[in-house]
């Protein structure tokens, strides 16, 4: 992105400042979100959303595994994201390999509850076949694939989108195993299991810009931005995860009172990515 002049900084510091930003929306509202599942038929599962400019994509693919020593009673999820060097000129580079590795790891810590997997929002447990000997590895993809701000967001609700469209194949014990040996799997062609996506969290990232703060930033808004804090919230306002951005500090009060603007945001946010989610579904089915 070009840099901005001192009259156009003024121009999107001041509307912030009066509830007005530069196209028309509020402090607390979100551009229009589009969903469409079943994007890449030989995933498992996937979607595309699709926030003003920012448009992204995730894939979901299952493969068996074998859990860890130290979590037997718990699958794998990996998150692996990708900026399309296409997407935005920053992205070319040096530049798209720092962002991929930020995006990926700031999701992990929001949808795994970072390494140790305590607070998950996604159910790790749900991915178990055979305690201690037999797991789902979940394998997800995102892909940036043209930028205008809140990447974070988008590939949070893309991934949720993608999850709500995963069927994981049923698998069969054909032989149990004795000791260590691995037990004999039939895994289904034809019936799938549907993921459950109730618990799943949005995340939701506060821009401070000034002495306020925005959701859903656009990239000329986050290029005046102090810090960011992302919270990712569960359909019960339980915070599954939080990461923040940004070289300014914040005062404790300040993130409280962010995480509390953030779980109000939240419900309206869960509430229209399950409707979009849906439609877009019962379009893939027609």
């Amino acid at each position: 992105m070009t840099g901005l002049s001192l009259g156009e900084k003024q121009f999107i510091q001041g509307g912030i400042a009066q509830d007005l930003r530069s196209d028309g929306r509020k402090r607390l509202t979100y551009r229009p979100i589009y969903v469409e599942t079943g994007v890449i038929p030989q995933a498992h599962g996937s979607a595309r959303v699709r926030m003003g400019g920012t448009d992204v994509i995730a894939s979901v693919k299952a493969e068996i595994g074998r859990p860890s020593p130290l979590q037997p009673n718990k699958g794998k999820v990996s998150i692996y994201v990708d900026c399309s060097p296409t997407a935005a000129p920053m992205f070319e580079g040096r530049g798209g390999e720092e962002l991929s590795t930020e995006l990926s790891v700031a999701l992990q810590q929001c949808l795994l509850g970072g390494k140790s997997g305590a607070g998950a929002g996604i159910d790790l447990s749900s991915l178990i076949v055979v305690e201690g000997k037999v797991c789902w590895d979940l394998y997800i993809d995102g892909l940036v694939v043209s930028s205008d701000g809140n990447l974070l967001d988008a590939l949070g609700a893309s991934i949720k989108a993608a999850l709500s469209n995963t069927g994981i194949p049923r698998v069969h014990i054909a032989a149990e195993a004795s000791g260590e040996d691995q037990p004999e799997l039939d895994i289904s062609d034809e019936e799938f299991l549907q993921f459950d996506t109730s618990g799943i969290p949005v995340i939701v990232t506060l821009t401070k810009v000034g002495r306020h703060y925005i959701v859903d930033a656009t990239s000329e808004e986050e290029s005046q931005m102090s810090s960011a804090v992302s919270v990712s919230i569960n359909r019960k306002g339980l915070i599954c995860g939080l990461t923040k951005r940004g070289g300014a500090g914040l005062d404790p009060s300040v993130i409280l009172d962010m995480i509390s603007v953030a779980k109000h945001v939240s419900e309206q946010l869960i509430d229209r990515l399950d409707s979009e989610i849906s439609a877009a579904e019962a379009i893939e089915e027609e």
